[in-house]
């Protein structure tokens, strides 16, 4: 007896559109694709470590600590800011800052969950890198200055006008705050990928490596020596910086 739903001269229709072994068949399939490289997720992590050292110690007024974790930070941020130009291709900032439009319409739709395809940092994400590195110079290098201003230990502090010693100690300390606002900033985006787009971006940042479709080209990767020449340079200017500003 043919089925009421069945067509004369037509087999029958199947159970189910998606059969058994089509349900358990990838269709984009996916693999662990390094995304991050050693030096980019030092940086990020050692970064973190500082920060956290540079509030403590203020707090607790280990001044002579808190210079040289702001020393050490200094020299971190310099390093990124070379390795960004000649680093590895996620970590360029040619590969990662995109026109204020396209972050704009990113993030218009930061509360759509969609699959997470990004190789690098997404266009907004890449204005907040900018932002970071921005402050964390901007910081480090007026708390180098302020600290030689009051120990009398830099000779180019001897020649500054006192207004403009007095606006340096003042942007010192507003940076801070704003440091501190654009952290809290971070987080709480890092959060509303994971919660509603469901994007982890920790997990890459850890392990350096992400789920990606396999046809997704691996960037391309900086040299590890280089990484450790322009470290060295970033410590030799920051000594210098620390000796004569």
């Amino acid at each position: 007896m043919m089925p009421l739903s069945a067509t004369p001269g037509r087999p029958p229709p199947l159970m189910n559109s998606t059969t058994s072994a089509t349900r358990h068949r990838p269709e984009h399939p996916e693999r662990r694709v390094p995304v991050w490289d050693l030096p980019t997720r030092l940086f990020h992590w050692l970064t973190v470590v500082l920060v956290v050292a540079a509030y403590v110690t203020q707090r607790m007024n280990w001044m002579q600590t808190h210079v040289r974790v702001g020393e050490t930070l200094l020299a971190l941020v310099l390093f990124r800011i070379l390795w960004g130009c000649f680093g590895s291709e996620t970590a360029r900032f040619s590969r990662f800052v995109a026109s204020p439009r396209k972050a704009i319409e990113h993030l218009r739709h930061l509360l759509r969950r969609e699959p997470d395809v990004q190789v690098g940092h997404n266009a907004a994400g890449g204005w907040m890198v900018l932002l970071l590195l921005a402050l964390l110079l901007v910081e480090t290098l007026t708390g180098l200055y302020d600290n030689n201003d009051i120990a009398d230990e830099g000779p180019l502090s001897e020649i500054v006008p006192a207004k403009i010693a007095n606006a340096i100690a003042g942007l010192h300390a507003w940076g801070w705050d704003l440091l501190a606002a654009a952290v809290v900033l971070h987080v709480c985006a890092i959060a509303v990928y994971a919660l509603v787009k469901g994007h982890n971006l920790v997990g890459p940042m850890v392990s350096g490596k992400k789920r990606l479709p396999a046809s997704v080209r691996a960037p391309v990767r900086g040299s590890l020596w280089l990484a450790a020449l322009l470290m060295g340079l970033s410590g030799v200017v920051v000594a210098l910086l620390a000796a004569y500003l």
